[in-house]
């Protein structure tokens, strides 16, 4: 075979190769597009979204059923808007709650749903009511801190009583 074949067939692999990992990067972060047909939105306001990011997973039970669309904070009332895209074979009671959750210690968040026990279901373009704000780490260790340190000296005020 001449050279020039040979370079051939390696460009060609080498391509086949670059192809193979975009798609695969693609498939693992979730980013096909998603047509309008095979969703429906809802939104939920949050008085705290923490890390929350557009494109983070909804998810009911552990499993996968929506994306978050947009983020927007609400003018009138200055929580944060977020919008619901979930896919159209899932449905969720008028009383289903969101919350904001992280996966692992230091994971991504995402938005889990619990679905509730009313009869009467939500449609597009409807808001969730009942929802749960993220837990931020600076706060709650900023809380222990002053707890804690709070707690101290009480006790040694009490010690130093006696």
């Amino acid at each position: 075979m001449k050279r020039s074949t040979i370079d051939l067939w390696v460009g060609l692999f080498v391509a086949l190769g670059i192809a193979a990992v975009v798609f695969m990067s693609l498939k693992v972060a979730n980013l096909t597009p998603q047509s309008a047909d095979q969703t429906y939105t809802l939104y939920a306001d949050f008085d705290n979204i923490g890390g929350l990011k557009v494109k983070a997973p909804i998810k009911e039970a552990g499993v996968v059923v929506g994306r978050v669309g947009a983020i927007q904070l609400d003018t009138k009332t200055y929580r944060a808007r977020v919008t619901l895209n979930l896919d159209k074979q899932y449905t969720f009671s008028r009383d289903a709650s969101a919350e904001i959750l992280t996966a692992g210690l230091l994971g991504e968040q995402y938005i889990g749903l619990l679905q509730g026990g009313d009869p009467d279901e939500l449609k597009a373009g409807e808001h969730i009511t009942l929802t749960s704000s993220a837990l931020v780490l600076e706060q709650l260790i900023g809380k222990f801190m002053t707890s804690f340190s709070g707690g101290n000296t009480a006790k040694s005020t009490a010690s130093a009583a006696q």
